[in-house]
């Protein structure tokens, strides 16, 4: 199986994921369809003085599927209220790169520890929150053995530039 990208109406990935999970229970689409993820990232905020732990939606209005596409998969997913279209070009589906697909999956996994041991990814988003560079966002290009130092490629005037700051002087978007 592979996994493909569904664009919905906003607000309403929760909704699909249940729809397409309960719809396919005891019909022939029960094997073609795997793993449903709305990849989530723990954020705080703090509300009349208290930190308040939230969950974001790191895409909105995206799930991804693991399905065997055929025809009657497509068929399904597409006709139910609230989805748009599959990602790809035309009128075809395109199947995300193993590579991106670890990348989800371990973003999911890390969104749902509670112990915090590894904080960044390499191609996480991220902002800079002080230093030289505050309020710039980028990506993360490489991460130190103890997670410390960060080189993250921003962008100054058009160009891509590699820049090393401390873990802590940054903020995942």
């Amino acid at each position: 199986m592979k996994w493909y990208v569904v664009h919905t109406y906003a607000m309403h990935e929760f909704k699909i994921r249940e729809t397409i999970e309960k719809g396919i229970v005891g019909t022939s689409l029960e094997g073609k369809i795997g793993q449903i993820l709305i990849p989530l990232q723990k954020t705080f905020h703090f509300r009349e003085g208290k930190k308040v732990e939230r969950e974001k939606k790191l895409f909105n209005s995206y799930i991804i599927v693991e399905a065997e596409l055929t025809p009657e998969v497509y068929t399904y997913i597409k006709g139910l209220p609230g989805v748009t279209n599959f990602l790809g070009t035309g009128k075809k589906p395109q199947a995300l790169p193993e590579n991106e697909v670890q990348r989800l999956l371990s973003m999911n996994e890390r969104g749902a520890e509670s112990t915090n041991q590894q904080k960044f990814l390499p191609g996480d988003m991220v902002k800079i929150i002080s230093g030289a560079f505050s309020d710039f966002d980028g990506v993360i290009g490489k991460i130190s053995d103890d997670q410390k130092k960060l080189t993250i490629k921003v962008t100054v005037f058009g160009r891509v530039t590699p820049v090393e700051v401390s873990s802590k002087d940054v903020e995942v978007l």
